[in-house]
């Protein structure tokens, strides 16, 4: 059950429009994404700055805040991890994101972990590059942008993920 049912806050102008930013927003960011994971986000009123004395050298705003309640069934930290991901570079391609060199460790590091944990056997012959741009490419990710992605198609692609054993902690 959430703490509280809604929230009133005011923020700095602009960190209170990444809040509510949607995909294809120049602010749109992993903030965006987390926060609409969890809650439903809404800009109430903008706030000048000259309301304020001393005035500050920036505008606020008002959003309002409701949890979703129950929460979405996700590990939060894996999540995360996808869109730390994703965000690093909003505006490349998926593909282009996952077939660096960097990522594919760390995705071929989290795969033996999660085996060990699991007692699994890892499979030595698995080129993870190529599975994991196969797994983007079956589901129609491949050319997506994180910056133009909704809440939907990033839950939607850490399932895809995690059916083919690929995990982000």
């Amino acid at each position: 059950k959430p703490i509280f049912k809604h929230a009133l806050l005011m923020f700095q102008r602009e960190f209170a429009l990444r809040l509510v930013a949607k995909p294809g927003d120049a602010l749109y960011c992993r903030l965006s994404a987390n926060t609409q994971l969890l809650s439903k986000v809404t800009h109430v009123l903008k706030v000048g700055k000259n309301n304020f004395r001393p005035a500050p050298k920036v505008d606020s705003s008002v959003v309002r805040i409701t949890p979703l309640d129950p929460p979405p069934p996700i590990n939060f930290v894996e999540w995360d991890g996808l869109l730390r991901l994703c965000f690093n570079r909003k505006n490349k391609t998926l593909g282009a994101i996952f077939k660096q060199t960097n990522v594919v460790k760390l995705l071929e590091d989290n795969y033996k972990t999660f085996c060990a944990l699991h007692n699994m056997d890892v499979d030595v012959t698995l080129n993870m590059k190529e599975h994991v741009l196969g797994i983007l490419r079956d589901n129609e990710f491949s050319d997506m942008r994180s910056a133009k992605m909704d809440v939907d198609d990033f839950l939607r692609l850490l399932s895809c993920f995690n059916e083919k054993n690929i995990h982000f902690t």
